[in-house]
C-alpha cells in the first residue's frame, strides 16, 4: 500500500508545481468569470480550478470467480449492499470543460453477509489517472442545469489484489499481483454551498493482466488477463482557489464577447442620446430647453429664438400676428381676444412649462423663457390668474414625491410673485407622481418633472 501512496503524492505534488508556473499565464487567459451564486450572480476574474474529492460506497467483482464463490446475492435487490469501497482524490481542470484527476482507493472484496457464497476475501488499491470532461458545459445547458452537475471521466487504472485469507479453492493469503487496465465512470453531482458539492459516482474497471479470481484463487485459463469492478459509490467535493464559487458551477463567458456586448452598449448610448424628445431638430445631449413648441425656430442649443426678449418665440409671435392679420374683419378688441385664445390654448395644452432637475424643487436655468412668457401673460392679461401644478418622476417613495411636486409648484409660485404677479391670481396644485413615462428612461423622467400652468 505504501508504493501507491508513494506514486499519489508524487502525483500531486508535480502537479501543484505545474498549477504554480502557470499562475501568471493564467492572469491573462482569455477567460472571465461571472459566477452564478445561487440565484444571484457575482463577477471575479477566473475560476477555480482544484478539487478535492473523497468518497465511499461499495465495489463488486463482476468476473471471474471460482465455482460456489461469488460476490453478489441473487435473493437481494441489486444483488445486496455492503460498505467496502473508500477512496479520495484530486482533480485539476485545464479549461472549463477539460481537465485531469487522479483517484486512490482501496476495496474490501468480500462474501456478501448473508449470502450463501463461500467465504473470501481480497484487497484491492487502485490508483488511477484520468481525463475529465463537464458535459454541463460540453453541451453548454448551464442555466438549464443550475446547481446539477455532470462529469464523465475515462482514464487508465494500476491495481494491486491481495487475499487475506486461504480458501478451500487455493491457498494464495498474503500473495500480491499488479494489475493494470481501463476506467470509464460517470459523475452525477448536486452544489450545496459555494465550494461543496455531493456526487454520486458509477463506475467500471476493466483489467487487461488479472490472473486471480476475486475470491482470491487463481483463474482458469479461459478467463485468465481479465477480470472487471464495478464500483458505485457517494463522496464530497471541495473546491479551493481565490473565487467564491466551486468551479464546475462558474459561468464562463469569453471576453470577446464581452467586448461586442459593451460596444452594442455603447451604440445603444448614442442612439439614445441622439434622441430628439420635442422634435426640434437638436439632439436630447445639446438641447438645453427640450420641450420647445413643434414648428418654432431654435438655436443649436434648442431654445426657442426670442430676438426681442420678449419671453413669447419669434415664430409664435409671428403666427399670432398672421393669424390676426388675415381676419381683416375684426375689430381691435376682437383682434386682442383671438391672440389671447391661443395664447391661452397653448399654455393650457402643457406648451409652456417649467422643468426640474432630479430631487430639486427649484427650477433649470432653460426654464426661465418658459416663466417669462407666463409672466409676460400675466401683466398683459391683468383680469386672469393661474394654477400652477407641479409634478414628480417615479424615483423615491409617494410621500416624498407628493412633497416634492408641491415644493416646485410653490417655487414658480415664488418666482411669479415676486417678478410683479399679486399672489392671489396664483394657486398651487401638488399632483404627485406623474406615471406616464417609462421609469427607466432618463430621457423620459426629464419631461415629467415638471410645473404646468392652466389659465383661469
Amino acid at each position: 500500500m505504501k508504493k501507491p501512496l508513494l506514486l499519489l503524492i508524487t502525483l500531486l505534488s508535480a502537479t501543484v508545481t505545474i498549477n504554480a508556473q502557470q499562475k501568471d499565464e493564467n492572469k491573462n487567459a482569455d477567460k472571465e468569470l461571472i459566477a452564478a451564486k445561487a440565484d444571484k450572480e457575482v463577477v471575479g476574474d477566473s475560476f477555480n480550478r482544484w478539487s478535492l474529492e473523497f468518497d465511499l460506497g461499495q465495489s463488486k467483482g463482476g468476473k471471474p470467480y471460482a465455482d460456489g464463490y461469488y460476490m453478489s446475492d441473487p435473493d437481494k435487490v441489486l444483488g445486496g449492499f455492503q460498505l467496502n469501497h473508500y477512496g479520495f482524490g484530486a482533480r485539476y481542470m485545464l479549461s472549463p470543460k477539460f481537465g485531469i484527476k487522479s483517484h486512490f482507493s482501496y476495496d474490501d472484496i468480500k462474501k456478501l453477509p448473508g449470502s450463501k457464497s463461500k467465504d473470501f476475501k481480497l484487497q484491492h488499491l487502485q490508483i488511477t489517472f484520468e481525463g475529465v470532461v463537464n458535459a454541463i458545459r460540453l453541451f453548454d445547458i448551464q442555466d438549464e442545469a443550475k446547481r446539477f452537475g455532470l462529469l464523465f471521466h475515462f482514464g487508465i487504472q494500476a491495481s494491486q489484489m491481495s487475499p487475506q485469507m486461504n480458501t478451500a479453492a487455493a491457498q494464495t493469503k498474503g500473495r500480491k499481483e499488479l494489475n493494470g487496465g481501463i476506467i470509464i465512470g460517470a459523475t452525477p453531482s448536486f452544489r450545496i454551498l459555494n465550494n461543496l458539492s455531493i456526487f454520486t459516482d458509477i463506475a467500471i474497471n476493466s483489467n487487461i493482466r488479472q490472473h486471480f479470481n476475486w475470491d482470491g484463487s487463481y483463474a482458469q485459463r479461459s478467463n485468465n488477463l481479465t477480470g472487471s469492478l464495478f464500483t458505485t459509490s457517494f463522496g464530497l467535493s471541495y473546491a479551493f482557489g481565490n473565487e467564491k464559487i466551486h468551479g464546475d458551477w462558474a459561468i464562463i463567458s469569453d471576453k470577446k464577447d464581452k467586448e461586442i456586448n459593451e460596444l452594442n452598449n455603447r451604440i445603444g448610448e448614442i442612439e439614445t442620446l441622439m434622441n430628439d424628445t420635442d422634435k426640434d431638430g437638436v439632439p436630447d445631449y445639446l438641447d438645453t430647453e427640450n420641450n420647445s413648441i413643434a414648428g418654432v425656430a431654435v438655436d443649436t442649443k434648442g431654445r426657442m429664438v426670442d430676438h426681442n426678449g420678449n419671453g413669447v418665440p419669434d415664430d409664435l409671435e409671428k403666427y399670432v400676428d398672421k393669424s390676426i392679420s388675415d381676419n381683416n374683419t375684426v375689430t381691435n378688441n376682437n383682434t386682442t381676444a383671438v391672440a389671447s385664445g391661443m395664447l391661452e390654448k397653448l399654455i393650457n395644452d402643457g406648451y409652456v412649462a417649467a422643468y426640474f432637475d432630479p430631487s430639486k424643487s427649484q427650477p433649470t436655468n432653460a426654464s426661465s423663457d418658459n416663466i417669462g412668457f407666463i409672466l409676460n401673460y400675466l401683466k398683459n392679461n391683468p383680469d386672469k390668474s393661474v394654477e400652477i401644478t407641479g409634478y414628480a418622476d417615479e424615483l423615491g417613495d409617494t410621500e416624498h414625491n407628493n412633497k416634492l411636486s408641491g415644493d416646485r409648484a410653490q417655487n414658480v409660485k415664488t418666482i411669479l410673485s415676486k417678478a410683479g404677479i399679486n399672489p392671489n391670481r396664483l394657486t398651487i396644485v401638488a399632483n404627485g407622481i406623474d406615471d406616464s413615462v417609462d421609469k427607466n428612461s432618463e430621457y423620459a423622467r426629464r419631461l415629467v418633472r415638471k410645473v404646468v400652468f392652466k389659465i383661469k
